[in-house]
């Protein structure tokens, strides 16, 4: 169980964090670049909790920001470590669910004919702004495993947030009328 009782540490102050394991690194360190995006793609998911959705989407947000905080877990706590009994791995299944979310989604909208801009309702658009925050939290990832190729990866962290960039952009055209109030991407359009 974890107890949060202080939030002014000062422990940080000097640039540096600590893992869940104990181990000290720097703020700019690629795993707590790739947490710290991980971070942001939740907050992110939290603001869109507050727009208007359909029913399915807001239904199922709660468990998709769960999941990023078990994945932000898994990366604060690498395999094997002190800690270990207390962090839940991100899992086949969880991607699985992701999957079958996403074709939910795909079923009820009407194939894309173009691309389309980030942009319609504000729920699509906050969508469209989680969508590439997760992809450079895939970005981030990949830099800290090539930082730190020694330690146990979970392979399904990189599986969790490719599905997750898919997964807001299908919610975002249903956030966009299922699709009706998508903003088509119009090549030169603004060029006389």
């Amino acid at each position: 169980m974890i107890r949060l009782d202080r939030l002014i540490t000062r422990t940080g102050d000097n640039g540096m964090t600590a893992l869940a394991d104990g181990r000290r690194v720097a703020k700019h360190s690629p795993i707590i670049a790739a947490i710290g995006a991980v971070d942001e793609a939740n907050s992110l998911l939290g603001v869109v909790r507050t727009c208007a959705l359909p029913d399915d989407l807001a239904a199922a947000l709660p468990s998709v920001q769960n999941d990023l905080f078990d994945l932000g877990a898994d990366l604060a706590v690498p395999p094997g470590g002190p800690h270990e009994e207390h962090v839940r791995r991100i899992t086949d299944a969880q991607i699985l669910r992701l999957e079958e979310l996403v074709a939910a989604s795909v079923a009820r909208v009407p194939p894309l004919t173009s691309f389309v801009l980030p942009g319609g309702s504000p729920g699509a658009a906050w969508l469209h702004v989680a969508r590439t925050v997760v992809r450079r939290a895939e970005r981030e990832l990949t830099q800290a495993i090539e930082a730190d190729p020694g330690r146990d990866w979970n392979h399904n962290l990189l599986r969790y947030l490719n599905r997750l960039s898919d997964l807001c952009f299908a919610w975002a055209r249903r956030a966009n009328d299922d699709g009706r109030g998508d903003v088509a991407w119009r090549p030169g359009a603004s060029v006389g």
